[in-house]
């Protein structure tokens, strides 16, 4: 068991989550897929959306790695820099007519979406935080808004800060890692249609996303007083 593993099990004690926190890493090489892990293609000859295998991680403990082969959402793959984003992307065509109003507000949308450079990332792993036998980029929990309250009170615990967020209502998978990995914050995200869909996100959950060198921070301060109920 690693220091991530074992933050992972508090966690889950502190917050009596529904199910597990995530680890999320972004890998740069088809190498650093974890052995014991599920590619959707292989082993299931179909690409999946990443909100499915996310689910898969947080509802029964399988770690699932996606390369660009395993992705049937464009968003993910935009999002996390698998590929580079086509012109009719910018142009708004994906959002319009189903979505917004019209190409400039689709435009709009294209130009704010949160994404890593092309190239940079080659796919994405996950894993239950506690399980994980790799080190994460982020952690991802699937909260409500009690245990939400609780993991704004652990993290302002050390310094009283608060967080900035950036809420979007389209590919939650997108804004739960990327916002955080860029900024080396915390941020919180609303599931998105394909979340609540495909893969069975409830109506009464949140996402919060904590990166790797705060995860310790966060935990502990949900342990001090004031914090823990």
């Amino acid at each position: 068991m690693n220091k991530f593993n074992e933050l992972g099990h508090r966690m889950e004690e502190q917050l009596r989550l529904n199910t597990y926190p995530l680890a999320i890493k972004m890998l740069t090489n088809p190498d650093e897929v974890p052995e014991e892990a599920i590619r959707p293609l292989q082993q299931f000859g179909k690409c999946m959306s990443t909100c499915q295998t996310f689910a898969l991680s947080r509802r029964y403990g399988e770690t699932v790695a996606q390369l660009f082969e395993d992705m049937w959402c464009p968003e993910p793959v935009i999002g996390f820099g698998l590929a580079e984003p086509p012109e009719y992307f910018f142009e708004g065509k994906t959002r319009y007519p189903v979505g917004v109003g019209s190409l400039e507000a689709g435009a709009n949308w294209a130009k704010e979406f949160p994404r890593f450079e092309a190239g940079k990332y080659v796919g994405v792993v996950s894993a239950p935080l506690t399980t994980a036998s790799f080190e994460p980029d982020v952690a991802v929990v699937y909260c409500d808004s009690a245990q939400l309250l609780r993991l704004l009170l652990g993290l302002a615990y050390e310094d009283g800060r608060d967080i900035t967020t950036v809420l979007g209502g389209h590919s939650a998978c997108v804004y739960a890692v990327v916002p955080s990995m860029l900024k080396g914050e915390c941020q919180a995200s609303v599931p998105c249609r394909g979340d609540r869909g495909y893969a069975g996100t409830q109506d009464y959950e949140m996402i919060f996303t904590i990166p790797r060198d705060l995860i310790e921070r966060v935990v502990d301060g949900m342990d001090q007083p004031g914090t823990n109920s």
